[in-house]
């Protein structure tokens, strides 16, 4: 075992996080999300709806991305035969996705306050506007 294993475990899970989110979530990929998504509804077989789904579901994208970048870095964790790589594997998805909804509660908090201001924002208005008049 590498003595910066866990270390990396919290690295690696953010570039998947990344990953994941973007493709999952972001304006750059709705449509091919789109098509998925309705390829996921619309499959006679039920090998390609759920085919189309995994790549609309966020956990399990992040499963197709973090053996990815197992394939790519080699990590593992804890052992160094096939263990630790599917050791590796599951600990990368927890992280990552622990990530992500970090990351989605921080995007909602935000989204709120904004809405929050923009409605002090025009009762201020409203009430500078009956003043004047």
């Amino acid at each position: 075992m590498h003595d910066h294993s866990i270390y990396w475990l919290f690295i690696l899970a953010i570039p998947i996080a990344c990953i994941t989110w973007t493709v999952t979530h972001e304006e750059v990929f709705r449509e091919p999300r789109e098509y998925c998504v309705k390829r996921s509804q619309i499959e006679k077989h039920i090998f390609k709806r759920k085919f189309f789904y995994m790549l609309t579901c966020e956990y399990c994208f992040s499963h197709y991305v973090t053996a990815f970048m197992l394939i790519l870095t080699g990590y593992q964790l804890f052992l160094t035969d096939w263990r630790g790589y599917l050791i590796a594997g599951f600990a990368l998805v927890w992280i990552a996705n622990i990530y992500m909804s970090l990351y989605n509660i921080i995007r909602i908090d935000l989204k709120k306050n904004k809405i929050i201001v923009k409605k002090e924002e025009q009762a201020v208005e409203e009430e500078e506007e009956n003043l004047i008049r």
